[in-house]
């Protein structure tokens, strides 16, 4: 049959990513216990189109994606992924993005009942001819903030909300890359306090106590969390951004940093 997405173009465009959007397809992704978990993944999966090139053959991708629906991924499976596309399609470029919800195990604080907690999370993958993987990991992390002026003003109670961390983080190549169970515990640490699935009265109790006696603004989560992710060891870049879903306002409190790291 005639080959069209492989016949010639003339308008002198290279189109810089071209490919596959909204796949969803099982995958596995690797815990800190060291066994697997079964994750539903959203993908995004493009290359470069060189502009003598009318189109790329879409059926490639799915093809490639296919084969790892009983696999576990991580890095070097991101990699190759990457590596074949660019090999099958003649780019000089590939990208990927695996959206993802992935579930940590929760103990409530005081009546040590056990749940998951749902986290939002994504790998990242760049990748051009004859240069290594660039890998981003994003989790969103949810916490508690307690208002340090309503706390101040008020003669009892403050308010409160809910809040999510946005985190992203690139590590140096020679590094591993964080857990995403650890990278949720560290950032849930910056915040007045953890969420958790399922709470008992005393759970109710002991959350809303701490979140009193460690208020604070979206501003101290930020900073306190940039403090901390500063602190790990072969991070290269990172970048967070803080809402806080106000409970007395019609609006959401957002603060936000990035910044390369030596």
């Amino acid at each position: 049959m005639k080959d069209v997405q492989n016949s010639a173009d003339t308008r002198g465009i290279a189109i810089q990513r071209v490919g596959i959007r909204d796949v969803h397809i099982p995958f596995q992704i690797k815990t800190k216990e060291g066994a697997y978990q079964q994750v539903l993944a959203n993908i995004s999966f493009t290359i470069s189109l060189p502009m003598e090139y009318k189109g790329t053959h879409m059926s490639r991708f799915q093809e490639i994606l296919n084969k790892w629906t009983s696999s576990p991924i991580a890095e070097p499976e991101m990699a190759e992924i990457l590596q074949e596309a660019m090999e099958r399609l003649q780019a000089e470029a590939a990208d990927i993005r695996i959206d993802f919800k992935y579930f940590v195990e929760r103990v409530a604080p005081v009546s040590r009942g056990k749940s998951v907690l749902d986290v939002d999370c994504f790998f990242d993958g760049h990748m051009e001819k004859g240069e290594s993987l660039q890998f981003t990991l994003g989790v969103k992390v949810p916490y508690t903030s307690l208002c340090p002026c309503s706390k101040e003003i008020s003669e009892y109670g403050a308010h409160n909300q809910r809040g999510v961390m946005d985190v992203q983080v690139r590590f140096d190549d020679s590094k591993d890359c964080i857990l995403i169970e650890d990278l949720v515990l560290l950032m849930e640490q910056q915040a007045s306090c953890q969420v958790y699935p399922l709470l008992k009265r005393e759970d109710e109790k002991y959350v809303t106590e701490k979140a009193y006696d460690n208020p604070k603004f979206v501003e101290d989560i930020l900073r306190d969390g940039v403090l901390a992710l500063r602190k790990l060891s072969g991070l290269r870049w990172f970048s967070l951004a803080c809402d806080n879903f106000e409970s007395i306002h019609n609006h959401s409190a957002y603060a936000s940093h990035e910044e390369y790291l030596d």
